[in-house]
């Protein structure tokens, strides 16, 4: 049987809407729940995959071209009915849907890259139809609001007939073992696992230290480290390589990032290399508890939410000094250093320094710097690749200003 060749799409309007987490990866590396949306696709419907994102982006992560190709939104969140709708499309045919929020939306496409530009951005075309409500990621809040669920769905998919490490008879567990998975090479001892509100996947060679609290949903990834009497509560995940302390409610770690210390994050969805610092805390609940505002970058301004809670959205690189406090829904752009007392602005353009007393712009020389000695603390490099990416990212972040 001839392999699927698959290439997972950002819809513009979509990919604007998720800035500044979009400005560095397409859609589909976006982590939710224990895999990232890419990895979903991959696990029900295994293919070849490749992203059809930003030009600026397209040479670190490029689209192959078959001629005979699956098109599938980036956005749209895999389920195993869906993938199988997906996989039956023929050559021409279209799957359209309906979200949650009951707006309409172009799934999928198998057909030649001729026939798929050939479709407007944004519109819906006419096409088969799949009648379960999707689960989508147009809004950065999105992501913490489905992730908790979203560990269940992968929790099961990823653990059926699989057997992890036994539970170490040092800690202290309330409710299921069944809903309690830990990887080989991962140590937790000493430590009180509660899963009876949801389960707890702890990944390869992660460490879990003394005195910590954990309640799922949890999803702590590959090489993540919990530092002693951390405190994590349910709906939050930890990317590859993500060291934590202090406390954490509801929060998704791209990976490569540190909160390492104590402190409060809640309701918060932060990229990959950053650092926040000893002390260093985000409100995810107005004073006066009215309707939240977050900053929108296509708009040019805040918008609505509809929500109560919701707390710290970082984009990569960004780092945070000790003590520094967040005010409720702060937007923090690619590439910041936000330091000394008071609150900053709760909008932070890309490639700034500064706190509450105001911003200059971060030169580039100086953020490569900082970025390269940051990444070969974990044996990465900055590519010639990355820092072109950087410089688009640059330009472009200009206009949101």
């Amino acid at each position: 049987m001839k392999q699927n060749n698959v290439i997972l799409f950002d819809v513009p309007s979509v990919r604007e809407n998720l800035l500044p987490l979009s400005y560095t990866r397409p859609i589909a590396d976006f982590l939710l729940g224990i895999t990232t949306l890419r990895q979903k696709w991959e696990r029900l419907l295994p293919a070849a995959y490749s992203y059809i994102t930003a030009d600026y982006l397209s040479g670190k992560f490029p689209a192959a071209d078959t001629g005979d190709n699956i098109y599938i939104a980036s956005h749209v969140v895999a389920t195993p009915d869906l993938a199988a709708a997906v996989a039956a499309l023929e050559p021409g045919e279209t799957l359209t849907g309906t979200t949650r929020g009951g707006a309409s939306l172009l799934i999928a496409m198998r057909g030649t890259a001729g026939q798929f530009e050939a479709i407007p951005a944004d519109s819906v075309p006419a096409g088969k139809e799949f009648t379960d409500k999707v689960d989508t990621i147009c809004n950065l809040y999105d992501i913490f609001l489905q992730n908790g669920r979203q560990i269940e769905e992968d929790f099961q998919i990823i653990t059926h007939r699989r057997d992890g490490q036994s539970v170490h008879r040092s800690n202290t567990v309330i409710g299921d073992y069944d809903q309690i998975f830990i990887e080989s090479g991962a140590i937790v001892e000493g430590v009180v696992l509660n899963a009876s509100h949801g389960p707890i996947y702890i990944g390869r060679d992660v460490e879990v230290m003394e005195g910590s609290c954990l309640r799922g949903p949890i999803a702590l990834c590959d090489h993540s480290t919990v530092n002693m009497g951390t405190k994590i509560y349910p709906g939050t995940s930890l990317g590859p390589w993500c060291k934590v302390g202090g406390e954490l409610n509801n929060v998704v770690m791209f990976g490569y990032s540190n909160k390492a210390h104590d402190g409060f994050l809640g309701n918060a969805v932060i990229g990959e290399w950053c650092n926040l610092g000893a002390g260093c805390v985000a409100s995810n609940l107005k004073n006066d508890y009215t309707e939240i505002k977050l900053w929108n970058y296509p708009s040019h301004r805040f918008l609505r939410t509809g929500l109560q809670f919701c707390g710290l959205m970082m984009g990569d690189h960004s780092k945070a000094g000790i003590n520094t406090m967040f005010n409720t829904a702060t937007v923090v752009g690619v590439g910041v250093n936000i330091h000394g007392s008071g609150f900053p602005r709760n909008f932070i353009a890309s490639f700034s320094e500064g706190g509450a007393s105001g911003f200059n712009d971060l030169p580039m020389e100086k953020f490569f710097d900082t970025a390269t000695r940051m990444m070969a603390r974990r044996g990465k490099a900055l590519t010639d690749t990355d820092r072109e990416i950087f410089a688009a990212i640059r330009n472009i972040a200009d206009n949101y200003k």
